[in-house]
């Protein structure tokens, strides 16, 4: 599933095309995705402008104006992504284009979803904040109000491996499997480590190697290891950078140790996802 460098990367691939344009015409080919879409999804979008393009953790907000002003919820799932055409130029549909906007400016951008595990909702701007996936989501990772001590008052009283802590979107918005492998070996801690334990010191490189692995992999364009497509349909790159995540029985970066007698990295299983890990480097 994609996580919040790939998200960013699909928001910030879609800004020309969507940014202050009006959608002149919308269509929904199917009735669902993941969840029903609402009612009148299409009528309720077309003509309205699309004033600004966010994130919030892994999913992308367009806000939308009117009265009342609305906001268009997307999360791409397991195979979601958006493509972005010209609309002199449009190829012909493929099966799983299950959302075609068109804009005023002449722009089409189609939304392909194989697996359907993505959706997308339509809420009052005013009450965005208590929509159900949204309300009680942890700080965004890269802004402001994230922090160590923010960090480890989140983690305090988690028994919980901190694999598993940084992965519930109530502690940090938008983490996902991948970048928290790498994370956690940057900053040298177990994925195994108790997440009360990851205080002070912990806690300040753990903050500090979340935020650069996060803003590296959003420079590459995140990762494409399956789905992930920019809009413009470009892969990202950054998965030639990972340093643990998939790479069992290898040596992570800057092994000095006998990977033949140490088996290299390791992976275990922690709540049904594979975590990679250096069990010399990491305590």
């Amino acid at each position: 599933m994609p996580e919040l460098p790939e998200v960013e990367t699909v928001r910030r691939g879609l800004l020309a095309a969507f940014e202050g344009q009006r959608l002149q015409r919308v269509e929904a080919t199917r009735p669902d995705l993941r969840f029903p879409f609402p009612k009148n999804f299409a009528k309720r979008l077309t003509g309205r402008r699309v004033e600004s393009l966010a994130r919030r953790g892994k999913f992308l907000l367009f806000d939308l104006d009117g009265d009342p002003a609305l906001t268009l919820i997307a999360h791409l799932g397991m195979s979601g992504r958006f493509r972005v055409f010209d609309g002199k130029t449009l190829p012909p549909r493929e099966p799983h284009d299950h959302v075609i906007f068109e804009t005023d400016a002449g722009t089409c951008v189609r939304f392909n979803d194989p697996r359907r595990f993505g959706f997308m909702d339509l809420v009052e701007t005013s009450a965005l904040s208590a929509h159900p996936m949204l309300a009680s989501m942890g700080p965004e990772p890269l802004g402001n109000e994230f922090s160590a001590p923010v960090l480890a008052d989140a983690l305090r009283g988690r028994r919980a491996p901190i694999k598993a802590a940084l992965l519930d979107q109530h502690v940090v918005a938008g983490l996902g499997n991948i970048y928290v492998c790498e994370a956690l070996f940057r900053a040298g801690i177990s994925p195994k480590r108790k997440a009360l334990s990851v205080q002070g010191g912990r806690a300040e490189k753990l903050a500090r190697t979340i935020r650069d692995v996060l803003s590296e992999a959003i420079a590459a364009g995140g990762s494409s290891l399956r789905d992930h497509r920019r809009p413009d349909g470009e892969l990202g790159y950054f998965q030639h950078a990972f340093a643990v995540y998939g790479r069992e029985g290898e040596a992570c970066p800057g092994c000095d140790c006998d990977v033949a007698r140490t088996g290299g990295i390791k992976r275990i299983t922690q709540s049904g996802r594979s975590t990679f890990y250096c069990a010399r480097r990491q305590r």
